[in-house]
């Protein structure tokens, strides 16, 4: 049993939260990965402010049952679940570098690239600077653990032993859903995406979830699908198997871009 054994995500706003609340003691590694699993994925508030204007903009819906109160023993608008609708999403051989950024690889670039080898170091990177901050501590625990039980993953990109890009999201069978990434150098999360989705298709994943529509993830190679369509592949069975996260050359994806 979970708080979102009651929740109908399909009945929920396309374009804001479907709910808040539902933290039982603290954001857990469990409650995180079942509302992956039915679409979900959360936005903790950066502290009392922000909560306050949750209240303040959404309180009305929640009243007016537009918008879900899962039970919790905390301040419920300190946490707001999203399930966009249209969902923003990538074939993982579909990520677009462009012609500049493959050129620059293939031409005896130093970069190379990993997977799950700096977790902690690029949930950190993402992590720091952002406004709004909505990696809290508690979310990075939560996150770290399912990356220890293999349902969160990373892809790193390196310059020599320099971290100078990263992106990290989490696992449900066939879909990867990238939750945030960063760089160091121009261009580097671009070049993690890609490598983080070459990897996944590899082992058997189908889909990329971008999560937020946008120029940005458009030009990646972001299309939308309907949140109904999501769902399904979510649920349509299969999944990746264990991502091969070895070094590799950078120059490969340009020479493959």
């Amino acid at each position: 049993m979970t708080v979102f054994d009651s929740l109908d995500v399909r009945l929920g706003p396309g374009d804001g939260p479907v709910a808040f609340g539902g933290s039982l003691g603290g954001l857990t590694a469990g409650e995180l990965l079942a509302a992956y699993r039915r679409g979900l994925f959360p936005l903790p508030a950066a502290d009392v402010y922000a909560s306050a204007y949750n209240e303040a903009v959404y309180g009305d819906a929640v009243e007016a049952g537009e918008v879900a109160l899962l039970p919790g023993d905390a301040d419920p608008y300190a946490l707001a679940w999203w399930s966009p609708d249209p969902r923003p999403v990538i074939a993982p051989d579909g990520v677009r570098l462009g012609s500049r950024l493959a050129r620059r690889l293939r031409n005896r670039c130093s970069w190379w690239t990993s997977a799950d080898r700096a977790f902690g170091q690029v949930l950190a990177a993402c992590a720091g600077g952002r406004q709004p901050a909505w990696i809290t501590e508690e979310l990075a625990a939560a996150l770290l653990r399912l990356h220890e039980l293999g349902a969160a993953h990373s892809g790193e990109v390196w310059d020599g032993e320099e971290l100078i890009g990263g992106v990290f999201g989490v696992a449900v069978g066939p879909v990867l859903s990238l939750d945030s990434m960063f760089h160091r150098r121009p261009d580097a999360a671009r070049v993690a995406v890609a490598d983080l989705g070459a990897r996944f298709g590899a082992a058997g994943g189908r889909l990329l979830d971008a999560q937020w529509d946008g120029p940005h993830v458009r030009s990646l190679g972001a299309e939308p699908m309907a949140r109904s369509r999501y769902l399904a592949e979510l649920s349509g069975g299969g999944g990746a198997g264990v991502l091969d996260g070895a070094p590799l050359p950078a120059a490969r994806l340009g020479r493959a871009g």
